[in-house]
């Protein structure tokens, strides 16, 4: 797959202000590739396209949030009226939150979905057809290893991943024979800003967990999408952490999953107020006691 067959295909990066989609760009960049970045802040594309020219390619930077109803629309306006195409899109923007679902704000989990799912797949469907019809390009959706496991106290995190995972990997067997490449990419926790926004760099499973450098999320991203694979597990831990999540039952899995993302102080899902560690988590110590 050559980026340089038709000068005006241009590889559109989709959260591309910071974190992996900063670091994709500037890896594509380096193939003298059109790159398209988008995101919301106006700082962090400049910054991301400073980076691109350096590297050695065109870049194009669209300030808009991908959440708007009418964001596919605009953004392929944009690209008609710079006399652009999108070749490979990569969605990497997503954001995802660290508590009890009903404890979290109902409108801030719906983010949730509206990022990580409708305008992924808004975003995925309006390019996609005009990649088969011209049997080239692709997609990079970045995924995560949450995508392989239910994930109490981030639930909806965990099943936005999932869901993009499923999602990639059935587009990548329909398309297979097209010459377009649908790729997964999934990785453990990686050393940006998600951590501690979410909240999840505060509790145990996430400091267990070794931390991947972007660069190499990216590296290995786009190394897997240009082999035409359907699923990129970058890191040895997060490929331990797939497999186990395939073996263990979840009687097991659920309850080790919901301990490793809970800290002492949260307050109990159950809405008394009270710690958890003070109400319903010291109710089944107690009951657990008495077996």
């Amino acid at each position: 797959m050559s980026l340089q067959e038709e000068a005006r295909f241009a590889v559109v990066v989709v959260g591309a202000s910071r974190g992996i989609g900063r670091a994709m760009a500037k890896i594509v960049a380096r193939e003298k590739a059109v790159v398209v970045l988008v995101a919301r802040s106006s700082e962090g594309l400049a910054a991301a396209a400073t980076d691109v020219r350096e590297a050695g390619g065109e870049a194009h930077t669209l300030e808009l949030d991908i959440v708007a109803s009418d964001a596919s629309t605009r953004l392929g306006d944009f690209l008609s009226e710079n006399g652009l195409v999108c070749d490979i899109l990569i969605n990497s923007a997503g954001y995802g939150l660290r508590g009890a679902a009903t404890i979290l704000p109902v409108g801030d989990q719906l983010g949730i979905v509206d990022l990580n799912i409708r305008a992924l797949t808004d975003l995925t469907l309006r390019f996609l057809p005009e990649m088969a019809a011209r049997r080239r390009g692709g997609v990079i959706n970045l995924g995560s290893i949450a995508g392989f496991l239910p994930g109490p106290n981030m639930a909806l995190y965990y099943a936005s991943k999932s869901f993009v995972r499923s999602f990639s990997e059935a587009l990548h067997q329909e398309l297979r024979a097209t010459g377009v490449t649908v790729t997964c990419v999934a990785p453990g926790p990686v050393s940006t800003e998600f951590l501690e926004k979410s909240g999840a760099g505060r509790v145990t499973l996430f400091k267990i967990l070794p931390k991947l450098d972007s660069a190499y999320v990216a590296e290995r991203a786009w190394r897997g999408f240009k082999s035409g694979r359907r699923l990129v597990v970058p890191g040895i831990s997060a490929k331990l952490v797939a497999v186990t999540a395939r073996l263990l039952p979840s009687v097991v899995l659920l309850p080790l999953v919901g301990r490793l993302q809970r800290r002492s102080g949260d307050p109990c899902p159950c809405g008394s107020g009270k710690k958890f560690n003070e109400c319903c988590g010291a109710g089944r110590r107690q009951s657990a006691g008495s077996r």
